[in-house]
């Protein structure tokens, strides 16, 4: 059952605002560590760990951090770190467990406040840079945050945040026209990191729902050093000499555990960018010869098209989540480029990727198999487990899991002490895990279930489509019928021609029963800054029905 030594040991937070709103812990999903890399020091600091550590070990003079406009060694990022440290707690009066926002796009600063609040005893939380103020208050008033440091660049939105806060106090700035780097200056370069317990909260990842206001996941420094442990080790296997780089946000835990935190566990180097488009990234790839690339779907496929004028062959491992990897998209890639594509399925209440494969474990159009360490299984309505092949919720346990900081969501996400993802997926007889759809996702139309990606992954294979999402739509006669928004490719026309070859198509791939009735043609699909198609846009736009 529950993890009931996971609240031992003492905690090193004199802020108790994390422990005091943690859910009871009968009612946190069951915590495995059934594996020996998962088994920590009862006071660790994941900060220590993965910066502290790595130039202890002599990885000081090497590149851990590269940006358009600087480079920085592990001894530079830990000195950076050092003094932020020193300036949160003897200027801003940090005591461990206050909360801090960080607020910027991916430059090596961001990550160097992320180490600083981290050693510091202090508890992150990083947000997207994309974040307008009414988007970023729910997040600062849930987190009771009273530090803050921001990009100067973003400071409109941050102040009018601040100004619209009764928690927020502490405010500094870095970059241009920024006060932090002048205050570091005058602090040492050594700093004597907080004695964490390995169950005390170091960050809290926010996602937000399309009901019901944000949701903040707590996780423990063992939590940071587990997802370090789990699928970089077993499956993208990093090497010293990796230059990675990708598109995700450091708010979003897909880049900063695959952006920031998986280099340096195993002593590589990151290409930070600030806006990793398709086109930036793959110039960024050929310029820096990038080795690992970790985006979305929907960049791999922008890529495809103007691979020709680069030269990518520094690349050797290329992962992909945020979104289910359409099998003519891992296909294309491959061909290619000769490399499979690693996909993942992870979320921001499990912290990263928790079922995956790579190499000659990849089964096409399949997620993969669980991580060593967590176990997965597919469940019915009540929770039991079904059969192989059988189409059911995703449930999920392992050293890592959601608990909600004061969200009466957490009953909804943890049951049966399994966590629950709300994605529909199918098990083979070879414990092969299969993505049908996110469950709001599924569409019921004349008594069938039909899943979106299947559509969309139908339609990708036609040489006409660069991009679709596909929905449900309210129909008198069925119930709901099947309507896709469709990005055609250049010099492709739109019309009732072309629609009518894609109906003809898909009912080609697919049972005929799931085609798109309705079809319409935008020039681009809304998405996250993480690359990520926003299906409940699609559904609040107007004639969408």
């Amino acid at each position: 059952m529950a993890d009931l030594d996971a609240m031992a040991g003492s905690s090193a937070h004199t802020d108790t605002f994390a422990a005091d709103n943690l859910p009871p812990v009968s009612d946190w999903p069951e915590l495995t560590f059934t594996r020996p890399e998962f088994h920590y020091a009862d006071r660790v600091n994941c900060g220590a760990a993965l910066l502290d550590d790595m130039v202890t070990q002599g990885h000081g003079d090497s590149v851990v951090i590269r940006s358009p406009d600087l480079v920085w060694t592990y001894a530079d990022l830990l000195a950076k770190a050092n003094r932020i440290a020193h300036v949160l707690t003897a200027d801003m009066g940090l005591v461990p467990g206050n909360r801090v926002l960080l607020h910027a796009p991916n430059t090596p600063m961001l990550a160097a406040c992320w180490f600083a609040v981290i050693k510091a005893g202090g508890i992150v939380v990083t947000t997207m840079p994309l974040l307008r103020a009414h988007e970023l208050c729910p997040i600062i008033d849930k987190a009771e945050i009273s530090h803050a440091l921001c990009d100067h660049r973003l400071a409109a939105e941050m102040t009018a945040a601040r100004e619209a806060s009764q928690h927020l106090q502490h405010l500094a700035w870095f970059g241009s026209g920024g006060d932090l780097e002048t205050r570091m200056a005058t602090q040492p370069d050594t700093f004597n990191n907080c004695d964490t317990s390995a169950t005390d909260t170091a960050l809290i990842a926010f996602t937000s729902g399309t009901t019901g206001g944000p949701k903040g996941t707590m996780h423990f420094h063992r939590d940071v050093l587990a997802i370090c442990d789990g699928f970089p080790r077993s499956t993208l296997k990093p090497r010293p000499e990796d230059l990675f780089c990708g598109s995700p946000p450091l708010g979003f835990t897909f880049g900063l555990g695959g952006l920031l935190l998986f280099p340096m566990r195993f002593g590589a180097s990151t290409l930070l960018l600030e806006k990793a488009s398709p086109d930036v990234l793959l110039d960024a790839i050929a310029e820096y010869g990038v080795s690992v690339v970790f985006t979305a779907p929907t960049a791999y496929r922008a890529i495809l098209e103007k691979l020709d004028s680069h030269d990518i062959s520094s690349l050797r491992r290329c992962v992909s989540a945020g979104e289910p990897l359409p099998e003519p998209v891992f296909s294309a890639w491959h061909e290619a480029t000769g490399i499979q594509i690693i996909d993942g399925i992870g979320a921001t209440e499990m912290l990263h990727i928790f079922i995956s494969a790579a190499d000659d474990n990849i089964r096409p159009g399949s997620t993969g198999r669980p991580l060593p360490g967590y176990t997965a299984c597919v469940v019915d309505d009540a929770g039991q487990p079904l059969p192989p092949g059988t189409t059911g919720r995703l449930a999920v346990k392992g050293p890592t899991g959601c608990r909600y900081l004061a969200d009466p969501r957490q009953a909804t996400y943890v049951q049966n002490a399994w966590n629950i993802t709300g994605d529909a997926y199918r098990m083979d007889e070879d414990g092969y895990f299969w993505f049908i759809a996110r469950t709001d996702d599924i569409i019921l139309s004349a008594g069938y279930n039909i899943s979106g990606p299947e559509v969309e992954a139908a339609l990708l294979s036609h040489p006409a489509v660069a991009e679709c999402a596909v929905i449900g739509i309210p129909d008198a006669e069925r119930g709901h019928i099947v309507k896709a928004f469709i990005v055609l490719r250049q010099g492709e026309a739109a019309g009732d021609e072309q629609t009518l070859a894609l109906q003809t198509f898909v009912k080609q791939r697919i049972a005929p029963y799931k085609y798109p009735r309705a079809i319409n043609y935008v020039e681009t699909l809304p998405k996250t800054a993480t690359g990520k198609v926003q299906r409940f846009r699609l559904r609040e736009t107007k004639g969408a029905d």
